[in-house]
């Protein structure tokens, strides 16, 4: 049976140390989709800032994405889903962050703009993930926009305080200093269903990578899920399957020991 391969980014495709896909991932991914399977992206990246995938892209083996954590998926020119947070909790969050001081990420269908930014944010997203300027903004420009993602530089501890405001969203963490935001419901594993519902595949196809947080929902989800070596023990126990770490070529032996390549 051919299979549907869902790949995080950060951590799974892309190194934290190299910041590059490593070479064997790339040969590796080539040959599972010359097999005939599919290959997505599942990221909780905007698609405005995957800017890491240069040689897949090239390559022209992604045949579609899953992004903002699930919040928006598409193949090709056709979007098969996206969808906004509720304007009240855009807003009682903006109000949070205005209130005390704390750094947010707002993402639009095209945009994504950062407002009360901290030296945290351009540390993390300038200089770890190798994303340029984001564009700073105030809260009463983002708060009437259709918002599909907010990223917020709060606490685990004051995260959930700010969840129990918010009940209309579903809150995703993969890095200690920051939490994405969508609406409810709005999951990698969701992102799966709707590609899967798209692509006519069933679910037995389904095989999800990851290393984070926000990459459990998938990891469960999908019929087999692959935890990478460099993955926390917490997200391991998620995975049928453990790998070897981004660095030591692990999608690359996953995908043998899978007999796709």
């Amino acid at each position: 049976m051919k299979k549907a391969l869902f790949f995080d980014i950060d951590g799974t495709l892309v190194s934290f140390k190299t910041h590059e896909i490593p070479a064997s991932a790339v040969e590796a991914l080539r040959k599972a989709h010359d097999n005939g399977n599919k290959i997505f992206i599942s990221t909780g990246r905007p698609y405005i800032i995957i800017n890491n995938l240069k040689p897949l892209q090239e390559s022209d083996i992604i045949d579609g994405y899953i992004t903002m954590n699930g919040a928006y998926c598409f193949i090709g020119d056709n979007i098969l889903y996206k969808s906004a947070i509720p304007q009240e909790e855009v807003k009682r969050l903006a109000a949070i962050c205005e209130e005390k001081g704390y750094a947010c990420i707002f993402v639009t269908e095209t945009e994504m703009k950062v407002v009360q930014p901290t030296e945290e944010v351009h540390k993390i997203f300038n200089e770890f993930l190798h994303v340029e300027h984001i564009p700073h903004s105030d809260f009463k420009d983002v708060i009437d926009k259709e918002i599909y993602q907010m990223t917020v530089f709060i606490t685990e501890e004051i995260e959930r305080e700010v969840a129990a405001q918010m009940p209309g969203s579903e809150f995703n963490r993969w890095y200690p200093t920051f939490v994405d935001i969508t609406a409810k419901g709005n999951t990698k594993a969701h992102g799966i269903e709707i590609i899967m519902d798209s692509i006519g595949m069933p679910h037995e196809a389904s095989v999800a990578f990851g290393d984070g947080g926000n990459d459990v929902p998938m990891l469960e989800k999908a019929a087999i899920g692959v935890a990478m070596g460099n993955a926390t023990d917490e997200v391991k126990s998620h995975a049928r399957m453990v790998t070897d770490t981004v660095d030591n070529d692990g999608i690359a032996k996953a995908l043998a020991k899978l007999n796709l390549i």
